[in-house]
């Protein structure tokens, strides 16, 4: 059977955990990394991939089954996640929740119109943290659903950051509020404001000269990020960054505290605890490019997200296998 050819838009902490995830799946070739840098700039780890500059991505229309986009939910993939969806069939990870529906909708035009299919918001979450938010409900249909992050690196938050005038690096951390997680896994159902569940604290290493107290404004203020959340604001040297925070440590968990008859209360619970938040979410969106490739196939063409795809669909292994080592 033919390998799948991969793509990789943006060769940054995901785009380098794709080419490793792609690695370890055997049924999966990494094609081609396409970036904004000078391509010479960029080394890859597998032999025979191709490294252009995203202009010549049409090039390769022939060339690639899936073209997973590694690029930030800020500002990268709004524009992105269209226009390659234009072309192939395609993965992304665009994770700022309130936009997704809108996001959804530009994708699935272009999709549509080209016979593509592309799987959006897919990662852990959104992605498998949806799933199981769906999957909880469904099974205590009295209850109410609670997801913390953290303690770890939000790559779109810390992405979001880097973006704001003046900054010149800069990392930030999702911290679950102790108190309310552990009101939830006793099997209370609090009503809770985001401000109440979590803390967003950010490591800035700012631009010589920048306007300090405007750079922390801007960050706090900054909707669907930071303005719902109590956040505090570090200035760091470039020094200190790399040293104490260079690693992309990560998890969370989705919890369901719900009942079934009187007095019986049942609590769901599902966890991550990841030393590579990027590389992670990397191996989510190789398996995903599996799916994307099969559904396309089958005429299932425009944007869909993790609901709309079997799981099934994620592996190589046939139903007879999945059955005899899994059920």
């Amino acid at each position: 059977m033919s390998k799948i050819r991969i793509g990789v838009v943006g060769y940054g902490n995901i785009g380098r955990g794709v080419e490793a995830a792609i690695n370890q799946n055997p049924d999966t070739v990494l094609t081609a990394i396409f970036t904004r840098r000078e391509p010479e700039s960029i080394r890859p780890q597998t032999p025979g991939a191709a490294v252009e500059h995203v202009s010549q991505a049409p090039d390769y229309v022939n060339k690639i089954d899936v073209m997973i986009l590694c690029g930030g939910s800020a500002t990268d993939l709004p524009e992105q996640g269209p226009q390659f969806a234009a072309l192939f069939n395609t993965i992304d990870s665009f994770d700022t929740h309130a936009r997704i529906a809108d996001y959804h909708g530009a994708v699935d035009a272009a999709a549509q119109a080209a016979g593509k299919t592309s799987i959006i918001s897919v990662g852990w979450d959104p992605g498998l943290f949806s799933m199981m938010r769906m999957l909880s409900g469904v099974l205590l249909p009295e209850g109410k659903d609670y997801t913390f992050w953290g303690r770890g690196v939000s790559q779109g938050h810390s992405d979001a950051i880097r973006r704001v005038a003046g900054v010149k690096n800069g990392i930030q951390y999702t911290i679950p509020i102790e108190t309310a997680v552990a009101r939830v896994r006793t099997g209370e159902t609090p009503e809770f404001t985001v401000r109440e569940k979590h803390l967003r604290e950010c490591f800035i290493v700012a631009r010589e000269g920048a306007d300090r107290a405007q750079i922390e404004i801007d960050i706090k203020t900054m909707p669907n990020y930071f303005a719902d959340y109590d956040t505090v604001v570090h200035f760091i040297s470039e020094e200190e960054l790399q040293k104490n925070h260079s690693r992309m440590m990560h998890g969370g968990f989705v919890i369901r505290s719900g009942n079934t008859t009187e007095g019986n209360k049942h609590v769901i619970e599902f966890s991550l605890k990841l030393d590579s938040n990027p590389e992670f979410t990397a191996n989510v969106l190789v398996a995903y490019a599996r799916a994307a490739l099969r559904m396309n196939r089958e005429g299932q063409v425009g944007a869909k997200t993790v609901f709309d795809v079997p799981l099934a669909y994620l592996t190589s292994q046939t139903s007879l296998e999945l059955m005899k080592e899994l059920l």
